[in-house]
């Protein structure tokens, strides 16, 4: 029993003396992720481990072929990447994966007279209340891509650089009303308005769908212990 405690401290001391040697790099970052912040740690010569925690809130407008919307967009995710360096530079290739808990709010806007189109049907703003569209992604989201800085190299401060794509899948769409008080008449009742609105919803997740390859570029400052 000894002699395996013995082991298990010399073990224990030869894995602090390396981490003690081994330089561990802080960036801050911006980019279309949002601010960010990533901690690298080197594994290999040529290889190192960097997570990073990035948010976004951007408010922007959009529209289908019928409606137009404000959305409100608000970007979370939490990255665990590998950094490969093929040359003896900071040029890095980079994989992972990331949590991604993005997602966007949007509402629908009337035309000027408050009617709404949907699906070629006109409803009064008065009868449908508020549209509100909602956009999730993938939770769980691969990262590709390729990079500038070595984190873990030469101590003090340096430039770190990222261009990439996130794979979020396609994303998921949904679309109600805050309520509904059409008569029931064969032209205009609620059961209407909700195949109407699925309609548009169709609209919506295809005017969506090219999120689901997001760009990422982000530039920051990296400081190296």
């Amino acid at each position: 029993m000894k002699k395996q405690y013995s082991a298990i401290a010399i073990a224990a001391g030869l894995l602090c003396t390396n981490y003690a040697q081994a330089e561990t790099g802080v960036t801050a970052d911006l980019g279309t992720t949002g601010i960010g912040a990533h901690v690298s740690i080197p594994l290999e010569s040529k290889l190192n481990a960097r997570f990073g925690l990035n948010y976004l809130s951007h408010a922007y407008s959009g529209d289908t072929s019928n409606v137009n919307y404000d959305f409100t967009l608000k970007l979370k995710t939490v990255d665990a990447l590998l950094d490969y360096f093929p040359m003896d530079n900071g040029f890095r290739i980079t994989g992972g994966i990331a949590y991604n808990d993005s997602r966007a709010n949007g509402i629908g806007k009337p035309s000027l007279n408050g009617i709404y189109n949907l699906n070629g049907a006109l409803y009064p703003v008065a009868n449908i209340g508020t549209l509100n569209g909602n956009v999730e992604f993938r939770k769980s989201a691969p990262y590709l891509g390729i990079g500038w800085g070595n984190g873990t190299k030469n101590a003090g401060w340096g430039f770190s650089s990222d261009f990439g794509v996130l794979f979020q899948g396609r994303p998921k769409t949904s679309l109600t009303s805050s309520g509904c008080t059409l008569a029931t008449t064969p032209s205009s009742s609620c059961d209407t308005l909700a195949r109407d609105l699925i309609a548009e919803n169709v609209n919506l997740a295809d005017k969506t769908k090219s999120l689901q390859y997001f760009p990422v570029v982000r530039i920051g400052a990296t400081y190296t212990f």
